[in-house]
Parts: structure tokens; C-alpha cells; sequence
């Protein structure tokens, strides 16, 4: 118990009462030392058996005949073709996810309309519908059989078992994701500063690309990495629209399965690792976008007056 000043009922100070001890008490955050030990051994051993072992395995058993088999793998025919439709397939799905993306946060956070919410909810649905379901989709729409196969088949398009296809599959399962990482940013950020812009005279164009866009140019390109991810790496709804074609309409997901199936270990292993590696430089950039952003996107307006010397410079012809 502590001896000092304490304080009287009328307020006044008596000398040698003791002062009431006060518990220490401690932060949620200071656990046993036992205790954070064991919760970083359980991460790491988690880590290490369902990720960095079977990453190790894939490139182990890629190499293992030696670089002239890896290379001879990479430098087939089937597999070079399967490496330019998913870079084909990834090239299409971005920027027009990019351009749905930019135009759907804008909407949904900009401005108050009617059907807001069911856009919100249209706008996940590929993370809640099955990828070969969504393919199944497109197959019974525009397939030989489907709603507009016989139109198709008039005019010789063709759009299921062909690039167009697999395109729209591809689309179809990435669009949610620049969406979903634009629209919290934009709804965090308000329109302030649109409004102000547009105070200033500024046109809409000019207020997007001066304003609206710098404000948003990480989170987009965010979206965009993950995105591309996704679009080189899947495999259901492109399965099912393919026709596994060889030297076609093979993905490299899809040509993997095909080398796995013929017990082509090694060449599947060595396409898988190409993609494994695809896979590290995603995580690098999107590791390098998290570190440039401080582990955030920024979505504070600037501290006036600055703020109205920033309007004027971007909106100034």
C-alpha cells in the first residue's frame, strides 16, 4: 500500500492517508510466452506443410530429369500454345474488368439510384456460383444447342470450344474482384472532392482523371494483380467451355491435367511450376502495392488549405 496525498469527501487534501492501490493490469496483447510460441510454431508448421512443402515439390519433381527436360517441356508445341491462350485469355479479362470495375465503383459510390443493392449483390455472385456452373452457363447459351446456337451457327461464329469462349468464362469468374477493392476505397474517400472540383470548372473527364484517378491508382492496380491471378489460374468454368482441344483450347490448368492423366509427370510438373512462379511474382507485386500504400489504401482527404491548392492544380487546363 502506498502512502501520500489523498483527497477528503470536501475535497481536501489529507497528508499520510494512503492512496488506494491500483491493479496493474494487463494488455490484451501480453500473452504467456508459452502461449505466443506455440500459436507462431502452429503458423509456421501450417505454412510449411501446406505450402512452402508442396511448392518445393512441384519445382523438386520439375527438375528432377534435369534443365534439358525442364526446357524441352516448356518449349513444346502444346505447351507454348497453352501459354498463349492463358496470357490471351488473362490479356482480354483485365482491362475489361478493368473498365467494369472502375465504371461499377463509380456508380455504387459516387451517386444514389435505384437497384443499388441488387448491383452490390450481382457483383459477387461468381464468388458464390460454382466456376463450372458459370461455364455451364455459357455452354447452354452458346452452344450448338443452346439459346443462340443456331443464330451463331448462321453467321459461322463460334464462341463454346473456341477462344471466345474461354474468354467470356474467364471474364465472367475475375469481374468481382477490381469491383470489390474499388468500391470501399471510393465510398471511404466521399465526393468532396469531385464536388469541389467540379466548383473549380472542371468537366467530368477532367475531374475522373485528375482527380478521381490518382485517388485510386493503387487500389485499381490492386485489383488488376489479383485479377490476372485468377484469370491465368482457372481451370473450372475454362474446363467446361474448352473442349480440351489439344494445341487449342487448352489453358495451361488445363494442359497440366492433361500431362498428369497421359503420366507425363514431369512435363506437368514442370508447366505447373511456371505457373507456381506466376504465382510468387502476383504475391511479390501485390507484397510491393501493400508496402508503397502503408498496409492500406489511402482514403484521408488532404489536410486543408492544401487540399484546395490540389484541386486547382489537377483541374487547371
Amino acid at each position: 500500500m502506498s502512502w501520500g496525498r489523498a483527497m477528503t469527501i470536501d475535497g481536501a487534501m489529507s497528508i499520510g492517508d494512503p492512496l488506494p492501490a491500483t491493479p496493474s493490469r494487463r494488455l490484451p496483447t501480453e500473452e504467456a510466452l508459452w502461449l505466443r510460441w506455440t500459436l507462431v510454431t502452429v503458423a509456421i508448421a501450417f505454412l510449411a506443410l501446406f505450402l512452402f512443402l508442396p511448392l518445393a515439390a512441384v519445382f523438386h519433381q520439375a527438375l528432377r530429369k534435369g534443365w534439358d527436360a525442364y526446357v524441352a517441356a516448356l518449349v513444346d508445341p502444346d505447351a507454348l500454345s497453352a501459354i498463349r491462350l492463358t496470357l490471351l485469355a488473362a490479356a482480354i479479362a483485365v482491362p475489361a474488368n478493368l473498365i467494369f470495375g472502375v465504371s461499377a465503383a463509380w456508380a455504387i459510390a459516387k451517386f444514389d439510384f435505384r437497384g443499388k443493392s441488387v448491383l452490390v449483390t450481382l457483383i459477387d455472385l461468381p464468388f458464390s456460383v460454382s466456376p463450372v456452373i458459370s461455364g455451364l452457363v455459357f455452354v447452354l447459351l452458346f452452344g450448338a444447342q443452346g439459346w443462340f446456337g443456331p443464330e451463331l451457327r448462321e453467321h459461322d461464329i463460334k464462341i463454346i470450344f473456341a477462344v471466345p469462349g474461354i474468354a467470356l468464362a474467364t471474364i465472367f469468374v475475375t469481374f468481382p474482384f477490381v469491383a470489390r477493392e474499388l468500391i470501399p476505397l471510393m465510398q471511404a474517400q466521399g465526393t468532396e472532392e469531385e464536388e469541389a472540383a467540379i466548383v473549380l470548372g472542371a468537366s467530368g473527364w477532367q475531374t475522373f482523371r485528375r482527380v478521381t484517378l490518382p485517388n485510386i491508382k493503387w487500389g485499381l492496380l490492386y485489383g488488376a494483380i489479383l485479377c490476372n491471378a485468377r484469370a491465368m489460374g482457372e481451370f473450372g468454368a475454362v474446363s467446361v467451355v474448352s473442349g480440351h482441344i489439344r494445341g487449342e483450347t487448352n489453358t495451361m490448368p488445363l494442359y497440366v491435367e492433361i500431362l498428369y492423366n497421359e503420366y507425363q509427370f514431369q512435363a506437368a510438373f514442370a508447366v505447373a511450376s511456371l505457373l507456381a512462379l506466376l504465382a510468387l511474382v502476383t504475391l511479390a507485386l501485390k507484397s510491393f502495392i501493400e508496402w508503397r500504400t502503408g498496409g492500406g489504401m489511402d482514403v484521408l482527404p488532404p489536410e486543408e488549405p492544401q487540399a484546395e491548392l490540389e484541386f486547382r492544380r489537377r483541374v487547371s487546363p
